[in-house]
């Protein structure tokens, strides 16, 4: 998803150190994306490593609600502990906007 929405070829010598999954035209596209999928009662689901390299990045996932997630074997552990902490802020940040 990062490589459309930045125009962006990861392989390019050039342009690859560009893409970067935390620009907001990128966190954008994935808050679409799910709320749109959600509305007509699709799963949403992401395939990558990001999540596992970087806490921030599993909560843009777990922010707008991103049902699954799969990574390379043996890392399930560490996303699982980045989730778990993104969800928790999300929950606390809901509960800040409820009261």
């Amino acid at each position: 998803m990062t490589q459309p929405a930045l125009g962006v070829d990861r392989d390019s010598e050039t342009l690859g150190a560009l893409l970067d999954e935390s620009d907001p035209a990128v966190t954008r596209s994935i808050t679409s994306l799910v709320t749109r999928a959600h509305a007509a009662n699709r799963h949403v689901g992401l395939c990558g490593q990001r999540p596992r390299e970087e806490t921030e990045f599993t909560r843009v996932l777990a922010e707008p609600g991103v049902d699954s997630i799969s990574v390379a074997p043996g890392s399930p552990a560490t996303v699982k502990q980045h989730g778990a902490r993104a969800e928790s802020r999300k929950g606390a940040h809901d509960d800040t906007r409820e009261g």
